[in-house]
């Protein structure tokens, strides 16, 4: 896979060569889509997701955003991403083993524990009081429905709140009937996942999917702008787990689909989304049309005279 790499670009513009700025496709995409909306300083954190499959190579310039210190969840990273800071998580320091198995890093039946520290077991292991003889969950052990139901099947080191906590299902049997509809990437060919904003220009590729964590004010407009050129419906399949990783980002990679989620219980307490924001994952080619689509339907759809349009407090 060929990458246009945007250092020798950078060059030419110092050398004043080139005087025009920087500007790949999904950053021209994204401002089209932004100028489209007609809403003066709209706020709308946006990430493109880009996936490297284990005989592919990850650029350099990919390489130097994974951090080596700490693991990030999916959903972590994501927000960061649409903060403005690029994320590359790998098997090494990604800080959930669910979205680990949604995004093919690891196999969903593995028996063994991931190596390491990691952000969301670390959770458990506090709450577990378990201070040396903790043993963090095994893929296997999502996949089974065991830490989802973790009250049920007897495994209270799993839990997250405590001795109040009764699981995230009422048994195993519901939790991994649960699990199975949560799409994943298996088998496990992915060796890296980078997240990353349309200012990202360091070297150019088109995203697999762009996530954007928006408003329902802003999602009203994207579905009229999605709608007017195809008159297609949007489709959503929501859970209350794995919303970034599984419903966001594999869902619409896997599928091809648009998806939305209101996120779920890692976004909301360890990500900290904001209560007025959900979010929606769109393939890249989904994007295009939506844009488009945003482009040609600006004078049926006066999106800034919609009630909080304008308002882009986060509060």
């Amino acid at each position: 896979m060929l990458y246009f790499n945007i250092n020798i670009y950078k060059i030419f513009v110092k050398l004043n060569i080139i005087n025009e700025p920087i500007m790949t496709e999904f950053l021209t995409m994204f401002n089209r889509l932004i100028n489209a909306m007609a809403v003066a300083e709209l706020t709308i954190p946006t990430v493109g997701v880009k996936f490297f499959q284990h005989d592919q190579v990850i650029p350099v310039e990919v390489q130097t955003f994974a951090p080596n210190k700490l693991t990030l969840t999916s959903c972590q990273a994501t927000k960061q991403a649409g903060l403005g800071d690029p994320v590359l998580l790998n098997l090494d320091n990604i800080g959930c083993i669910a979205a680990a198995i949604s995004f093919g890093l690891v196999d969903q039946h593995q028996s063994q524990p991931l190596k390491g520290s990691r952000v969301y077991t670390d959770l458990m292991h506090q709450q577990s009081g378990q201070s040396n003889d903790f043993i963090a969950p095994t893929p296997q052990d999502f996949t089974e429905g065991v830490v989802y139901a973790c009250h049920n099947s007897g495994r209270p080191e799993f839990c997250l709140f405590g001795e109040s906590d009764q699981g995230r299902f009422k048994n195993q049997d519901i939790a991994r009937q649960a699990v199975a509809d949560m799409m994943a990437i298996q088998p496990a060919i992915m060796k890296g996942v980078f997240f990353y904003p349309p200012d990202f220009t360091d070297i150019e590729f088109i995203p697999d999917v762009v996530v954007m964590s928006i408003r329902p004010v802003e999602l009203t407009r994207i579905i009229q702008a999605l709608q007017y050129l195809t008159a297609e419906r949007l489709q959503a399949s929501i859970g209350g787990l794995r919303a970034v990783n599984s419903d966001l980002i594999v869902r619409p990679y896997l599928t091809q689909q648009i998806n939305i989620s209101p996120y779920c219980l890692g976004a909301r307490l360890i990500a900290r989304y904001e209560p007025n924001r959900l979010g929606i994952g769109i393939p890249y080619i989904k994007f295009k049309s939506l844009v488009d689509g945003m482009e040609a339907s600006q004078g049926g759809y006066p999106f800034a005279e919609y009630p909080g349009a304008m308002d882009n407090d986060d509060g």
